[in-house]
């Protein structure tokens, strides 16, 4: 989706007014913002530096502490791979390593179609299924690299 820098500084001034005489709205106005557009495009936080009369690296700074907050289009799917003790054991760097090749990006990329995001985590509590991998909200357990593919084609 290609955003316009008009609306987006018009949609997030609309977020932005309810906040404007409160305290402490500023993760409550981020989560809208990339609720709204799937990440927080920087014109967005520039924007809500003018409406709140608060620094732009006080923003950037809450945008980049926080995990949830992101700073670039993410895929329509996002990839997990577990990385958990029990995961890694079982294989999981193997299945990781295949949804990298498959996908043609590394940790923390998104595909340029942005089909895919590849986001390794430390654990997805499935350890008795290692190695696993999420994609989106369905898991996948007991994986072998020879069946990354076919999970990925599902998600077209």
């Amino acid at each position: 989706m290609s955003l316009n820098t008009t609306e987006v500084i018009a949609r997030t001034s609309e977020i932005v007014s309810p906040w404007k005489s409160k305290h402490g709205g500023l993760i409550p106005i981020l989560q809208s913002i990339q609720g709204e557009f799937g990440y927080l495009p920087m014109e967005a936080l520039k924007t809500v530096s003018k409406d709140l009369k608060i620094p732009e690296a006080e923003i950037y700074g809450v945008a980049t502490f926080y995990a949830q907050f992101h700073l670039n289009p993410r895929g329509r799917h996002v990839v997990r791979v577990c990385r958990g003790t029990a995961c890694h054991v079982r294989g999981s760097q193997k299945i990781l390593d295949m949804v990298k090749e498959i996908t043609g990006i590394n940790e923390n990329e998104t595909t340029k179609d942005l089909r895919f995001t590849i986001e390794p985590v430390a654990c997805l509590g499935a350890c008795g299924l290692a190695p696993v991998m999420m994609v989106d909200d369905q898991t996948f357990g007991r994986l072998e690299p020879g069946k990354v593919r076919e999970i990925l084609e599902k998600f077209e």
